[in-house]
Protein backbone atom coordinates (compact mmCIF):
# COMPACT_ATOMS: atom_id res chain seq x y z
CA UNK A 1 0.00 0.00 0.00
CA UNK A 2 3.19 2.36 0.88
CA UNK A 3 4.53 1.64 -2.35
CA UNK A 4 1.37 2.36 -4.41
CA UNK A 5 0.92 5.77 -2.68
CA UNK A 6 4.72 6.64 -3.44
CA UNK A 7 4.40 5.89 -6.80
CA UNK A 8 1.00 8.41 -7.01
CA UNK A 9 2.77 10.81 -5.15
CA UNK A 10 5.78 10.33 -7.79
CA UNK A 11 3.48 10.59 -10.83
CA UNK A 12 1.44 13.57 -9.35
CA UNK A 13 4.91 15.58 -9.20
CA UNK A 14 6.06 14.51 -12.60
CA UNK A 15 3.23 15.43 -14.10
CA UNK A 16 2.16 19.15 -12.66
CA UNK A 17 4.16 21.60 -14.92
CA UNK A 18 7.62 23.12 -14.40
CA UNK A 19 7.12 26.82 -13.60
CA UNK A 20 8.94 29.34 -16.23
CA UNK A 21 12.25 30.47 -14.87
CA UNK A 22 12.84 34.05 -15.88
CA UNK A 23 15.90 36.15 -15.39
CA UNK A 24 16.54 39.85 -15.79
CA UNK A 25 19.87 41.89 -16.32
CA UNK A 26 20.12 45.49 -14.54
CA UNK A 27 23.02 48.01 -14.72
CA UNK A 28 21.53 48.75 -11.14
CA UNK A 29 18.26 48.04 -9.18
CA UNK A 30 16.75 49.96 -6.07
CA UNK A 31 15.21 47.25 -4.53
CA UNK A 32 12.90 49.23 -2.18
CA UNK A 33 15.69 49.60 0.38
CA UNK A 34 19.16 49.00 -1.51
CA UNK A 35 20.92 49.62 -4.52
CA UNK A 36 22.40 46.36 -6.01
CA UNK A 37 25.12 46.95 -8.64
CA UNK A 38 25.23 44.82 -11.66
CA UNK A 39 22.18 42.58 -10.60
CA UNK A 40 20.42 39.10 -11.81
CA UNK A 41 17.25 38.80 -10.69
CA UNK A 42 15.44 35.09 -11.05
CA UNK A 43 12.36 34.81 -11.20
CA UNK A 44 9.88 31.50 -10.90
CA UNK A 45 6.76 32.02 -12.37
CA UNK A 46 5.25 35.05 -10.97
CA UNK A 47 7.19 35.74 -8.41
CA UNK A 48 11.04 36.70 -7.78
CA UNK A 49 13.23 33.68 -6.46
CA UNK A 50 16.44 35.60 -5.88
CA UNK A 51 18.79 38.61 -6.40
CA UNK A 52 21.88 38.62 -6.66
CA UNK A 53 24.83 41.37 -7.24
CA UNK A 54 27.70 41.46 -9.63
CA UNK A 55 26.51 39.68 -12.90
CA UNK A 56 25.97 36.36 -11.93
CA UNK A 57 25.17 33.69 -14.98
CA UNK A 58 21.66 32.95 -15.08
CA UNK A 59 20.65 29.61 -14.23
CA UNK A 60 20.54 26.90 -17.12
CA UNK A 61 17.34 27.29 -19.45
CA UNK A 62 15.89 30.28 -17.89
CA UNK A 63 14.80 33.14 -20.52
CA UNK A 64 17.23 35.90 -20.13
CA UNK A 65 15.68 39.99 -20.18
CA UNK A 66 18.32 41.82 -20.90
CA UNK A 67 17.75 45.36 -19.54
CA UNK A 68 21.79 45.92 -19.03
CA UNK A 69 21.37 49.68 -20.01
CA UNK A 70 18.80 50.39 -17.56
CA UNK A 71 18.27 51.10 -13.50
CA UNK A 72 15.25 48.21 -12.17
CA UNK A 73 13.03 49.77 -9.59
CA UNK A 74 9.80 47.60 -7.97
CA UNK A 75 6.89 47.97 -10.10
CA UNK A 76 4.78 51.64 -8.55
CA UNK A 77 1.78 51.34 -7.49
CA UNK A 78 -0.71 54.34 -7.35
CA UNK A 79 -3.00 54.25 -4.60
CA UNK A 80 -5.55 56.76 -6.04
CA UNK A 81 -7.21 56.13 -9.19
CA UNK A 82 -10.47 56.10 -11.22
CA UNK A 83 -9.83 53.62 -14.11
CA UNK A 84 -13.26 53.61 -15.21
CA UNK A 85 -13.40 57.36 -15.85
CA UNK A 86 -13.11 57.34 -19.43
CA UNK A 87 -13.89 60.27 -22.06
CA UNK A 88 -15.76 60.02 -25.21
CA UNK A 89 -14.50 62.86 -27.09
CA UNK A 90 -12.74 65.94 -26.41
CA UNK A 91 -14.60 67.94 -24.22
CA UNK A 92 -16.93 65.70 -22.95
CA UNK A 93 -17.25 64.08 -19.52
CA UNK A 94 -19.11 60.89 -19.73
CA UNK A 95 -18.54 59.17 -15.95
CA UNK A 96 -21.21 56.38 -17.54
CA UNK A 97 -24.37 58.27 -17.67
CA UNK A 98 -26.58 56.30 -20.17
CA UNK A 99 -23.40 53.79 -21.68
CA UNK A 100 -23.43 50.30 -20.69
CA UNK A 101 -21.48 48.91 -18.08
CA UNK A 102 -19.39 46.45 -20.40
CA UNK A 103 -19.36 49.10 -23.14
CA UNK A 104 -17.62 51.42 -20.24
CA UNK A 105 -15.36 48.23 -18.84
CA UNK A 106 -14.38 47.59 -22.88
CA UNK A 107 -13.07 51.73 -23.09
CA UNK A 108 -11.66 51.73 -19.87
CA UNK A 109 -8.46 49.12 -21.01
CA UNK A 110 -7.03 52.06 -22.50
CA UNK A 111 -6.78 53.67 -19.66
CA UNK A 112 -5.43 50.59 -17.60
CA UNK A 113 -2.78 49.92 -20.97
CA UNK A 114 -1.45 53.17 -20.71
CA UNK A 115 -0.69 53.11 -16.88
CA UNK A 116 1.02 50.18 -17.23
CA UNK A 117 2.80 51.51 -19.62
CA UNK A 118 3.97 54.53 -17.47
CA UNK A 119 5.32 51.60 -14.90
CA UNK A 120 2.40 51.20 -12.60
CA UNK A 121 2.03 47.40 -12.19
CA UNK A 122 -0.96 48.44 -9.38
CA UNK A 123 -3.89 50.70 -8.33
CA UNK A 124 -6.09 51.02 -5.74
CA UNK A 125 -9.43 52.22 -7.71
CA UNK A 126 -10.94 54.36 -5.37
CA UNK A 127 -14.73 55.01 -7.48
CA UNK A 128 -16.98 53.91 -10.43
CA UNK A 129 -20.31 53.10 -11.00
CA UNK A 130 -21.91 49.70 -11.89
CA UNK A 131 -19.61 47.84 -10.20
CA UNK A 132 -17.41 48.35 -13.59
CA UNK A 133 -14.17 48.24 -11.40
CA UNK A 134 -14.41 44.84 -9.78
CA UNK A 135 -15.28 43.67 -13.43
CA UNK A 136 -11.72 45.05 -14.25
CA UNK A 137 -10.18 44.02 -11.71
CA UNK A 138 -11.20 40.46 -12.40
CA UNK A 139 -10.82 40.36 -15.83
CA UNK A 140 -7.23 41.42 -15.63
CA UNK A 141 -6.70 38.83 -12.83
CA UNK A 142 -7.68 36.22 -15.33
CA UNK A 143 -5.56 37.81 -17.97
CA UNK A 144 -8.31 38.28 -19.93
CA UNK A 145 -7.48 42.23 -20.12
CA UNK A 146 -3.97 44.28 -19.67
CA UNK A 147 -3.52 46.41 -17.18
CA UNK A 148 -2.20 46.94 -14.02
CA UNK A 149 -3.20 44.69 -10.53
CA UNK A 150 -6.13 46.59 -9.08
CA UNK A 151 -7.91 46.82 -5.73
CA UNK A 152 -11.04 48.04 -5.85
CA UNK A 153 -14.00 49.66 -3.74
CA UNK A 154 -17.08 49.58 -5.83
CA UNK A 155 -19.11 52.61 -5.35
CA UNK A 156 -17.85 55.14 -3.29
CA UNK A 157 -20.11 56.21 -0.19
CA UNK A 158 -21.88 59.41 -0.66
CA UNK A 159 -24.54 61.32 0.83
CA UNK A 160 -28.07 60.91 -0.48
CA UNK A 161 -26.46 60.99 -3.80
CA UNK A 162 -23.61 62.08 -5.40
CA UNK A 163 -22.15 65.91 -4.58
CA UNK A 164 -20.87 66.10 -8.06
CA UNK A 165 -22.24 69.06 -9.82
CA UNK A 166 -24.65 68.19 -12.46
CA UNK A 167 -24.97 64.91 -11.13
CA UNK A 168 -28.17 62.50 -10.27
CA UNK A 169 -29.27 63.15 -6.86
CA UNK A 170 -31.66 60.12 -6.37
CA UNK A 171 -30.21 58.13 -4.03
CA UNK A 172 -27.90 54.58 -4.72
CA UNK A 173 -25.59 51.61 -3.76
CA UNK A 174 -23.46 54.06 -2.38
CA UNK A 175 -25.85 56.86 -0.83
CA UNK A 176 -25.96 56.86 2.83
CA UNK A 177 -27.72 59.19 5.53
CA UNK A 178 -27.15 57.85 8.87
CA UNK A 179 -24.21 55.97 10.73
CA UNK A 180 -26.62 52.96 10.17
CA UNK A 181 -27.21 53.47 6.44
CA UNK A 182 -23.18 54.11 5.91
CA UNK A 183 -22.10 50.67 7.85
CA UNK A 184 -25.00 48.75 5.52
CA UNK A 185 -23.18 50.21 2.45
CA UNK A 186 -19.95 49.30 3.60
CA UNK A 187 -21.18 45.34 4.19
CA UNK A 188 -22.69 45.79 0.78
CA UNK A 189 -19.80 46.81 -1.13
CA UNK A 190 -18.08 44.38 0.58
CA UNK A 191 -20.13 41.78 -0.46
CA UNK A 192 -20.01 42.71 -3.94
CA UNK A 193 -16.50 41.93 -3.81
CA UNK A 194 -14.86 45.40 -3.10
CA UNK A 195 -11.26 44.86 -1.89
CA UNK A 196 -11.51 48.37 -0.07
CA UNK A 197 -14.50 50.90 1.27
CA UNK A 198 -13.74 54.71 -0.73
CA UNK A 199 -15.78 57.41 1.28
CA UNK A 200 -16.47 60.92 0.52
CA UNK A 201 -15.99 63.04 3.68
CA UNK A 202 -16.77 66.43 1.81
CA UNK A 203 -17.71 68.10 -1.29
CA UNK A 204 -14.98 69.02 -3.82
CA UNK A 205 -14.23 67.51 -7.35
CA UNK A 206 -13.37 68.46 -10.84
CA UNK A 207 -13.13 72.31 -10.78
CA UNK A 208 -15.48 72.57 -7.49
CA UNK A 209 -12.51 73.24 -4.88
CA UNK A 210 -14.91 73.97 -1.79
CA UNK A 211 -14.18 71.76 1.21
CA UNK A 212 -17.77 71.41 3.13
CA UNK A 213 -17.75 68.58 5.38
CA UNK A 214 -20.18 66.23 4.53
CA UNK A 215 -20.32 63.26 6.27
CA UNK A 216 -19.92 63.61 10.54
CA UNK A 217 -17.90 61.77 12.84
CA UNK A 218 -20.02 59.60 13.73
CA UNK A 219 -20.69 58.21 10.15
CA UNK A 220 -17.01 58.33 9.28
CA UNK A 221 -16.70 56.09 12.35
CA UNK A 222 -19.40 53.76 11.47
CA UNK A 223 -17.62 53.17 8.33
CA UNK A 224 -14.06 52.93 9.38
CA UNK A 225 -15.26 50.26 12.18
CA UNK A 226 -17.15 48.00 10.21
CA UNK A 227 -14.40 48.29 7.05
CA UNK A 228 -11.89 47.04 10.06
CA UNK A 229 -14.40 44.98 11.94
CA UNK A 230 -14.30 43.36 8.32
CA UNK A 231 -10.72 43.58 7.29
CA UNK A 232 -10.85 46.61 4.84
CA UNK A 233 -9.27 49.13 4.89
CA UNK A 234 -10.84 52.58 4.04
CA UNK A 235 -9.87 56.00 2.58
CA UNK A 236 -11.29 58.80 3.02
CA UNK A 237 -11.80 61.94 0.56
CA UNK A 238 -11.81 65.17 1.90
CA UNK A 239 -10.68 68.60 0.20
CA UNK A 240 -10.77 70.59 3.88
CA UNK A 241 -9.39 70.39 6.96
CA UNK A 242 -12.40 70.00 9.12
CA UNK A 243 -13.17 66.15 7.23
CA UNK A 244 -9.94 65.57 6.94
CA UNK A 245 -9.60 66.33 11.38
CA UNK A 246 -12.26 63.70 11.77
CA UNK A 247 -11.32 61.33 9.12
CA UNK A 248 -8.17 61.04 10.81
CA UNK A 249 -9.86 60.94 14.62
CA UNK A 250 -12.76 58.32 13.01
CA UNK A 251 -9.22 55.80 12.10
CA UNK A 252 -9.33 56.08 8.24
CA UNK A 253 -6.33 54.33 6.99
CA UNK A 254 -5.55 57.28 4.20
CA UNK A 255 -6.36 60.81 3.59
CA UNK A 256 -7.13 61.72 0.29
CA UNK A 257 -6.43 65.11 -1.30
CA UNK A 258 -7.15 67.39 2.11
CA UNK A 259 -5.48 70.96 2.62
CA UNK A 260 -4.90 73.52 5.49
CA UNK A 261 -4.63 70.88 8.13
CA UNK A 262 -3.47 71.71 11.61
CA UNK A 263 -0.88 71.02 13.59
CA UNK A 264 -2.80 68.90 15.98
CA UNK A 265 -4.29 66.62 12.73
CA UNK A 266 -1.26 66.52 11.60
CA UNK A 267 0.15 65.17 14.69
CA UNK A 268 -2.49 62.40 15.21
CA UNK A 269 -1.24 61.64 11.51
CA UNK A 270 1.42 60.59 12.95
CA UNK A 271 0.65 58.65 16.20
CA UNK A 272 -1.75 57.17 13.86
CA UNK A 273 0.04 55.96 11.10
CA UNK A 274 -2.70 57.58 8.67
CA UNK A 275 -1.38 57.85 5.33
CA UNK A 276 -1.72 61.00 3.31
CA UNK A 277 -2.41 61.03 -0.23
CA UNK A 278 -2.21 64.49 -1.50
CA UNK A 279 -3.06 64.55 -4.85
CA UNK A 280 -1.20 67.94 -6.02
CA UNK A 281 -1.46 66.39 -9.33
CA UNK A 282 -4.34 65.98 -10.07
CA UNK A 283 -5.58 69.13 -10.01
CA UNK A 284 -2.73 70.72 -12.51
CA UNK A 285 -4.10 68.12 -14.44
CA UNK A 286 -7.38 70.09 -14.38
CA UNK A 287 -5.91 73.07 -15.01
CA UNK A 288 -3.70 72.04 -18.61
CA UNK A 289 -7.49 70.26 -19.51
CA UNK A 290 -9.69 73.32 -18.17
CA UNK A 291 -10.96 73.82 -21.87
CA UNK A 292 -11.20 70.28 -22.74
CA UNK A 293 -13.84 70.11 -19.44
CA UNK A 294 -15.62 73.41 -20.32
CA UNK A 295 -15.18 74.34 -16.67
CA UNK A 296 -16.64 78.14 -15.68
CA UNK A 297 -15.18 81.18 -15.68
CA UNK A 298 -12.90 81.85 -12.52
CA UNK A 299 -11.96 77.79 -12.26
CA UNK A 300 -8.14 77.85 -13.45
CA UNK A 301 -7.70 80.78 -10.70
CA UNK A 302 -9.39 78.92 -7.82
CA UNK A 303 -7.72 75.51 -9.15
CA UNK A 304 -4.12 77.24 -8.54
CA UNK A 305 -5.25 78.61 -5.29
CA UNK A 306 -5.88 75.32 -4.39
CA UNK A 307 -2.56 73.54 -5.84
CA UNK A 308 -1.02 76.03 -3.65
CA UNK A 309 -2.46 75.10 -0.53
CA UNK A 310 -2.09 71.53 -1.31
CA UNK A 311 1.58 72.05 -2.04
CA UNK A 312 1.97 73.93 1.57
CA UNK A 313 -0.10 71.66 3.35
CA UNK A 314 2.11 68.21 1.96
CA UNK A 315 5.23 70.59 3.10
CA UNK A 316 4.05 70.71 6.33
CA UNK A 317 2.79 67.23 6.53
CA UNK A 318 6.34 65.69 5.39
CA UNK A 319 7.97 68.19 8.02
CA UNK A 320 5.86 66.61 10.60
CA UNK A 321 6.44 63.29 10.01
CA UNK A 322 3.67 62.09 8.48
CA UNK A 323 3.41 58.90 5.95
CA UNK A 324 2.74 59.68 2.15
CA UNK A 325 1.95 57.13 -0.47
CA UNK A 326 1.62 58.45 -4.43
CA UNK A 327 -1.95 58.69 -5.77
CA UNK A 328 -2.52 60.29 -8.79
CA UNK A 329 -6.65 60.54 -8.66
CA UNK A 330 -5.91 59.98 -12.52
CA UNK A 331 -8.90 60.30 -14.32
CA UNK A 332 -10.40 60.56 -18.12
CA UNK A 333 -7.10 61.72 -20.22
CA UNK A 334 -4.92 61.79 -17.39
CA UNK A 335 -3.82 58.06 -17.18
CA UNK A 336 -0.54 57.36 -18.40
CA UNK A 337 0.75 60.35 -16.24
CA UNK A 338 -0.13 58.68 -12.70
CA UNK A 339 3.45 59.29 -11.17
CA UNK A 340 3.63 62.97 -11.78
CA UNK A 341 2.74 63.49 -8.19
CA UNK A 342 6.89 62.30 -6.98
CA UNK A 343 7.88 65.36 -8.63
CA UNK A 344 5.81 67.39 -6.23
CA UNK A 345 7.01 65.10 -3.56
CA UNK A 346 10.68 66.04 -4.28
CA UNK A 347 9.53 69.84 -4.43
CA UNK A 348 7.87 69.47 -1.07
CA UNK A 349 11.38 68.36 0.63
CA UNK A 350 11.34 64.14 -0.01
CA UNK A 351 14.70 62.99 -1.77
CA UNK A 352 14.03 60.95 -4.83
CA UNK A 353 14.46 58.07 -2.62
CA UNK A 354 11.80 59.12 -0.02
CA UNK A 355 9.81 59.61 -3.15
CA UNK A 356 10.08 56.50 -5.00
CA UNK A 357 9.36 54.60 -1.59
CA UNK A 358 5.64 56.47 -1.67
CA UNK A 359 4.99 54.27 -4.62
CA UNK A 360 6.76 50.98 -3.76
CA UNK A 361 7.40 50.05 -0.13
CA UNK A 362 4.77 52.67 1.65
CA UNK A 363 1.87 52.42 -0.83
CA UNK A 364 2.40 48.50 -0.24
CA UNK A 365 1.88 48.80 3.14
CA UNK A 366 -1.08 50.76 2.90
CA UNK A 367 -2.32 47.99 0.55
CA UNK A 368 -1.73 45.73 3.37
CA UNK A 369 0.66 43.49 0.67
CA UNK A 370 3.81 44.20 1.91
CA UNK A 371 4.36 40.79 1.32
CA UNK A 372 3.47 40.68 -2.02
CA UNK A 373 4.18 43.81 -3.56
CA UNK A 374 6.30 46.82 -3.72
CA UNK A 375 9.59 45.09 -3.53
CA UNK A 376 12.23 43.91 -5.44
CA UNK A 377 13.56 41.04 -3.18
CA UNK A 378 13.14 37.42 -2.92
CA UNK A 379 9.17 36.36 -2.68
CA UNK A 380 7.68 39.21 -3.93
CA UNK A 381 5.57 39.28 -7.48
CA UNK A 382 8.15 40.12 -9.86
CA UNK A 383 6.67 43.71 -10.61
CA UNK A 384 9.59 45.72 -11.91
CA UNK A 385 10.30 48.58 -14.47
CA UNK A 386 13.57 49.47 -16.29
CA UNK A 387 14.24 53.67 -16.29
CA UNK A 388 16.98 55.36 -18.58
CA UNK A 389 19.07 57.30 -16.03
CA UNK A 390 19.90 57.23 -12.12
CA UNK A 391 16.05 58.01 -10.62
CA UNK A 392 17.81 58.48 -7.21
CA UNK A 393 19.62 61.12 -8.45
CA UNK A 394 16.77 62.74 -10.55
CA UNK A 395 13.07 61.75 -10.03
CA UNK A 396 12.08 62.76 -13.54
CA UNK A 397 13.67 59.14 -14.53
CA UNK A 398 10.92 57.24 -12.82
CA UNK A 399 8.16 59.20 -14.57
CA UNK A 400 9.39 60.25 -18.27
CA UNK A 401 12.03 57.79 -19.04
CA UNK A 402 10.51 53.95 -18.42
CA UNK A 403 11.69 51.68 -20.97
CA UNK A 404 10.37 48.51 -19.64
CA UNK A 405 7.52 47.51 -17.45
CA UNK A 406 7.50 43.60 -16.19
CA UNK A 407 4.21 42.39 -14.47
CA UNK A 408 3.85 39.66 -12.11
CA UNK A 409 7.62 37.73 -14.22
CA UNK A 410 5.81 39.03 -18.08
CA UNK A 411 7.31 41.81 -19.92
CA UNK A 412 4.21 43.75 -20.81
CA UNK A 413 6.49 46.90 -22.05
Amino acid sequence: MQIRLALAFLLIACAAPAQKVTAVRFAKLWDGEKTIDRPLVVIEGSRIRSVQAGEPAAPSGAEVVDWSRYYGLPGLIDVHTHMTYISDQPGRIARGGNRMAAVTVFLAQENARKSLEAGVTTVRDLGSSEYTDIAMRDLINRGAMLGPRMFVCGYGITIGGSFRPGSNPQPGPGTADSPDQVAQVVRRMIAAGADVIKMYGSVGGFENVNTQQTFTYEEMKAAVDVAHLMGKKIAIHSYGPEGGRDAVRAGADSLEHAVDLDDATLAEMVRRKTYYVPTIDHNRYYVDAAADYNFRAGSVDQLNAYIARNFETAKRAWKAGVRFAMGSDAVYTMFGKNTRELGWFVKAGMTPEQALKTATVNAADLLGQSADLGSATAGHYADLIAVEGDPLADISVAIEKVRGVMKSGVVVK
